[in-house]
C-alpha cells in the first residue's frame, strides 16, 4: 500500500497560509491587470523587481474589489510616497 510509512520519516502537517485564504477571481475583474503583470514578468525574464508597478496595481485591484484584504502598501512590500530612482 502506498499509505504505509516508514519509520523515522516524519509526517507531514499542512500549516494555513499566514495571511489566510482569498477568493478567487471568479469573474475576472482583475484579469486586465492580472495578463499585464504575467506579460511583464515574461518580458523581463521573470524578474518581479521590474514589473513592481504592475503588481501593486494588481494587488490595489484585489483590495478595491474585496478579493482580498485591505493592507497598507508598507506591509505589502511598498513604499507609499516612494521617490523615483
Amino acid at each position: 500500500m502506498s499509505t504505509a510509512m516508514t519509520f523515522g520519516q516524519k509526517q507531514f502537517i499542512p500549516t494555513p497560509p499566514d495571511k489566510g485564504s482569498f477568493p478567487l477571481d471568479h469573474e475576472g475583474i482583475c484579469k486586465k491587470t492580472m495578463v499585464r503583470y504575467m506579460k511583464c514578468l515574461i518580458n523581463n525574464n521573470s524578474n518581479n523587481s521590474l514589473c513592481r508597478d504592475e503588481a501593486k496595481e494588481y494587488l490595489a485591484c484585489r483590495m478595491e474589489n474585496n478579493l482580498m484584504a485591505k493592507e497598507d502598501w508598507n506591509n505589502l512590500g511598498f513604499q507609499e510616497n516612494k521617490e523615483e530612482r
